[in-house]
């Protein structure tokens, strides 16, 4: 896996803590750049934590499952964008919060909520020989700075975007699955 195709897959994992942050800009009367690095500091870490999980479970149970890993792989990014996709379409939208202020309660248990999905990529990653430190530390980057981005957006734009991030990384997730079956089966060169 190429560094375009792990750049990809991190933008993909980031909608969730976008789609978040944006939420938490537009409770924000004030943009609070205290609060803003605090959210894209935990939402990056856990992000990037997650998938080194999710490769450390994988790296043990590699020999058991080589003969089909491809479709691990492809199940778990379709299953992950598939989810992500079927969110940002529900027509029922969530009440925004009506206080900006963030508790570290709060912040853990949305940083968690926010990257499960990199725990089971993290998985995938372990059958496909992915550079694991080259993996979550641009994972965790590119999340930290969209979650910034995020919280900016939601305060400018409001929730104009949220559903469009979570749609576009689902969608992402899922062509990056099906990529990887492709290849694998040797329908498409890799």
């Amino acid at each position: 896996m190429g560094i375009a195709e792990l750049v990809v897959i991190a933008v993909g994992l980031a909608m969730d803590a976008f789609a978040v942050s944006v939420c938490k800009g537009l409770a924000m009367r004030k943009i609070d750049y205290k609060q803003t690095v605090l959210i894209a500091v935990f939402f990056g870490g856990f992000q990037a934590l997650m998938p080194f999980f999710g490769w450390l479970l994988g790296r043990q149970f590699e020999k058991y499952i080589t003969s089909f890993d491809h479709w691990i792989a492809f199940l778990l990014l379709a299953f992950i964008g598939g989810k992500m996709i079927y969110e940002a379409l529900k027509k029922d939208e969530e009440a925004i919060e009506n206080s900006a202020r963030l508790d570290l309660k709060e912040l853990v248990v949305l940083s968690v909520a926010t990257s499960i999905d990199a725990l089971a990529v993290g998985i995938t990653f372990a059958f496909l020989k992915v550079n694991i430190a080259l993996s979550v530390s641009l994972i965790g980057v590119i999340t930290a700075v969209l979650s910034a981005a995020g919280v900016f957006i939601g305060h400018k734009f409001g929730e104009k975007y949220k559903n469009k991030a979570e749609l576009a990384g689902g969608a992402v997730l899922v062509l990056i699955g099906l990529k990887i079956l492709l290849e694998h089966l040797g329908i498409i060169g890799g």
